[in-house]
């Protein structure tokens, strides 16, 4: 008996889920805290504080994949070839550049070329 309500137990919790929501004041809390900052080491400092190595390498990544796209030299096979990048995420961040309402890799893209 006290094995079957162990097991009850278990099973009325919940998973976490994978994804969830982002609380509004915490996104422009931290959105006034990255224009806050004024140097590339202050950014790299806070990013290594707030990210696992593994999540800066993942942002990383993405921002390479978004500029070897703009190049549109590269097919999403040999991008990954060359980055390692699953071709899903390829095609995740193309989306993002191409179609999806937000624009961030496209105002960045553009504000680099028209700056170097």
């Amino acid at each position: 008996m006290v094995g079957s309500r162990r097991l009850r137990a278990k099973k009325s919790r919940a998973k976490p889920t994978r994804f969830r929501m982002v609380d509004a004041k915490a996104e422009t809390d931290l959105i006034a805290t990255i224009l806050a900052l004024r140097t590339a080491d202050e950014v790299r400092r806070f990013l290594y504080d707030l990210c696992t190595p593994k999540e800066i390498a993942d942002l990383s990544d993405r921002w390479w994949v978004a500029r070897l796209l703009d190049e549109g030299e590269l097919s999403y096979r040999d991008i990954h070839a060359r980055t390692g990048v699953s071709v899903t995420t390829i095609g995740r961040v193309a989306r993002f550049l191409q179609q999806e309402n937000f624009q961030g890799y496209r105002l960045l893209l553009d504000r680099r070329k028209s700056s170097g």
